[in-house]
């Protein structure tokens, strides 16, 4: 499956990967930036999230990111990536260490990590919304669990439209999977094995005090764990820093794109 992407700008490229809860919007303020500094900037949705539609059977959300950049041509590329987007680039930067020249990781998601009592317990509150069917529910949870106090309401609206819109398009996708008797789509691939010491690339790992402490624990981890890694912790942030503070973030971003193996 081709992933549906934008693509804009000239230069080093720089690969932009999504949060679970959003899709490729939620880069749109680091979107023209980005370009404006001189990258060749890429964006994608993953399977079942903006329009990228859900797929049943057996797939890698890196290797779908891996056949993208091959069909455009992109042999190396900087990763900036936020939550479930930094687990799927840690993937790639495994499978593939030497394609990625620098990894911004937005309080990301790590393979290997078992989910701690306050994860869990999140994951139970979700479940209860879908089994009442109340879809709503389970976006409004989505939200306030994962937007920090300095999202604003047009922040919060734009995350509101982009996971109700995910939560629709996997949800049907799952239904039509049941009725021909196959696994449902959302729950198709299993979590791979994953050799993080395979990852040479200058890391930064962001997490945000306001986060789960999962993802405070999981940026502490990669940072201790990567061969060139460095913990930043934002005061003020929630899980989505690149939204709830969009212009600090992306200074941030352009600092370490800039000089990625600064201490």
């Amino acid at each position: 499956m081709t992933l549906t992407h934008d693509i804009a700008g000239d230069g080093p490229t720089v690969l932009l990967l999504h949060s679970s809860v959003c899709d490729r919007r939620m880069w749109d303020p680091q979107w023209q930036p980005l370009v404006d500094a001189g990258y060749r900037v890429v964006r994608c949705d993953f399977r079942g999230h903006g329009e990228t539609p859900a797929d049943a059977g057996d797939y890698s959300d890196a290797e779908d990111v891996r056949e993208m950049l091959d069909a455009l041509g992109v042999d190396r590329a900087a990763v900036v990536a936020s939550s479930f987007g930094g687990y799927v680039a840690l993937e790639f930067a495994a499978a593939h260490p030497g394609r990625v020249t620098a990894l911004a990781l937005l309080c990301a998601g790590m393979p290997g990590h078992e989910a701690g009592p306050e994860l869990r317990d999140f994951d139970a509150r979700e479940d209860a919304f879908f089994d009442a069917d109340d879809i709503s529910g389970a976006v409004e949870l989505n939200l306030d669990t994962w937007l920090g106090p300095d999202a604003d309401a047009d922040a919060r609206a734009k995350v509101r439209v982009m996971q109700r819109h995910a939560f629709d398009i996997q949800l049907a996708a799952d239904a039509e999977a049941e009725e021909q008797g196959a696994e449902e789509a959302q729950e198709a691939q299993e979590d791979p094995a994953v050799d993080l010491g395979r990852i040479t690339a200058p890391t930064l790992a962001v997490s945000g005090a306001h986060d789960v402490s999962d993802f405070r624990e999981m940026a502490r981890t990669l940072a201790a764990t990567l061969p060139a890694a460095r913990h930043v912790e934002l005061p003020w942030a929630g899980h989505l820093p690149s939204m709830e503070r969009p212009k600090e973030t992306t200074a941030l971003l352009l600092d370490f794109l800039a000089a990625p193996a600064a201490p």
